[in-house]
């Protein structure tokens, strides 16, 4: 049974954000704006995101947006989250430990050695989930990297602004 929940990368919020001032809005992400906008709304509408039960998401959030839920659509999703987190029903929090700089329920796979240590908590989430809920990604390219490995450990990835995460994925690593 797939569940509706979703884990949502911080750049999604902060894509979203950038909505506020669409004049400002660099060319090659005004579709991934759009996308992240979008994504935010259906997670409002659906009433609940999965987090760490040690608010590791949620402290990663407030460092990024702000508490007083504007100016943006990003600020406002950490304002939901704040007001309603400790009303998520159970499958909302999932327990993850710690162990150095990565959880003992992130996957063990050859091509995830080096995945990032900051983006770790959510793929730990998601894995420690009975419904392994996807994660929600923005425009960190690194995750293209990653995405094959992680599904094969069956982790999904919704890509919300692929073309843009590929493109830059293909700059960095030099492929035209």
């Amino acid at each position: 049974m797939t569940s509706s929940y979703k884990i949502v990368d911080t750049n999604v919020p902060i894509i979203a954000n950038l909505s506020v001032d669409p004049d400002n809005i660099p060319d090659d992400l005004i579709g991934c704006v759009y996308e992240c906008v979008k994504a935010i709304n259906q997670v409002l509408k659906d009433g609940c995101i999965v987090l760490d039960s040690k608010d590791e998401i949620y402290n990663e959030y407030r460092k990024k947006l702000s508490m007083s839920g504007q100016p943006g659509l990003g600020d406002a999703f950490l304002k939901w989250v704040y007001d309603r987190r400790c009303q998520f029903p159970d499958n909302c929090r999932v327990k993850i430990t710690k162990e150095g700089t990565s959880y003992k329920e992130f996957p063990e796979h050859e091509n995830l050695t080096d995945f990032d240590s900051d983006d770790r908590k959510f793929v730990a989430v998601a894995n420690a989930h009975p419904d392994k809920p996807p994660i929600l990604e923005a425009t960190d390219s690194k995750w293209w990297g990653w995405k094959d490995a992680l599904e094969e450990v069956g982790i999904k990835v919704e890509f919300l602004c692929p073309e843009y995460v590929e493109n830059k994925y293909n700059e960095k690593m030099g492929v035209r």
